[in-house]
């Protein structure tokens, strides 16, 4: 395995050797990550255009629905096409800029992801809680300003990691062991201190995703007490299916992202080719599965679904 032996910060390009230990099993793991991209890339796409197309999609909750299917397709985007490569070329090279664009890009749209999931939550309270004040609360002014703040919070959060990592020199190794670039992946192959690459990486997930967790965990705690009031069954039901995809889709994302944490800080037994095969999996899975959950769920989604698809076959007749 070369070396590249470079006293410049930032001098010559990683390379992205795939997952290790499976290299010649990488052509048979493309298969199902191409036909699962390819997936997400049709469902996103026929939800956004369904969503921007029907006058009877244009509500606060297909707003934000519509800003986690073009959030999954830039987290997917960002990964998997480089890493479709990988499996069919063999190890690629990534230049320096490149790999922190594609770093900035991976990370921002998993902490954004994380906040459109909480404001989504803040969607179901305010319905459920108090639906009388609910097109008042949640006027379309307000909500540009939630969705204009939310990518700015999240913006400035991601965009020091980018900065700490460019000042770091890499005199080793410019070989990582992944598939895409990570933020600490990447500080671990330079030849200096990364403490403060680490402390950062704690501080940003304390400042989104578990403040995010908590949050989500408090309106859901009010939503159940005030369904639990109702005084009807079905009123029960009524208000509980309002909620039951953004569920499924909280526990998909939350659920491996927190195992994918706890693995990395106390799993040092965990084979790394495990770890590898997670991240990638964690990609991609979830924004194929997300507008499935919500088409699923929604009847609304489905009726345009098959009078889409009718309307093309007419067409083809």
């Amino acid at each position: 395995m070369a070396t590249y032996n470079l006293s410049s910060n930032n001098a010559g390009p990683f390379i992205l050797s795939g997952i290790p230990g499976l290299e010649q099993y990488h052509v048979w793991i493309s298969v199902p990550f191409c036909f699962i991209y390819l997936g997400a890339i049709v469902g996103d796409s026929i939800f956004l255009y369904l969503i921007v197309m029907e006058r009877s999609l244009h509500t606060r909750m297909f707003f934000f629905l519509s800003m986690l299917a073009i959030t999954d397709l830039i987290l997917s985007t960002t990964c998997v096409p480089k890493t479709l490569s990988i499996f069919w070329l063999g190890p690629q090279k990534i230049s320096f800029p490149g790999c922190l664009t594609q770093s900035f890009f991976l990370h921002n749209s998993f902490v954004l992801e994380s906040a459109i999931l909480l404001a989504m939550g803040f969607d179901r309270y305010v319905a459920i809680c108090s639906p009388l004040r609910y097109t008042t609360i949640l006027t379309p002014r307000t909500i540009i300003k939630i969705a204009v703040g939310t990518f700015l919070q999240r913006f400035c959060v991601i965009v020091p990691r980018i900065f700490l990592v460019n000042q770091l020199p890499f005199c080793r190794t410019h070989i990582i062991p992944h598939t895409y670039c990570e933020h600490i992946g990447i500080a671990r192959l330079a030849c200096a201190d990364i403490s403060i690459n680490i402390w950062y990486r704690f501080c940003v997930l304390i400042m989104t995703v578990i403040i995010d967790v908590i949050l989500i965990a408090v309106s859901y705690t009010l939503i159940l007490s005030t369904v639990f009031h109702l005084p009807s069954l079905d009123a029960r039901q009524k208000a509980l299916g309002t909620c039951g995809s953004h569920v499924c889709v909280i526990l998909m994302f939350y659920i491996p992202a927190f195992f994918s944490i706890l693995a990395h800080c106390f799993g040092h037994n965990v084979p790394r080719t495990f770890h590898i095969m997670f991240a990638n999996l964690y990609v991609i899975i979830p924004t194929a599965l997300n507008p499935i959950v919500y088409g699923v769920k929604t009847k609304q989604i489905q009726n345009k679904v098959v009078l889409l698809l009718f309307s093309q076959l007419w067409k083809l007749k």
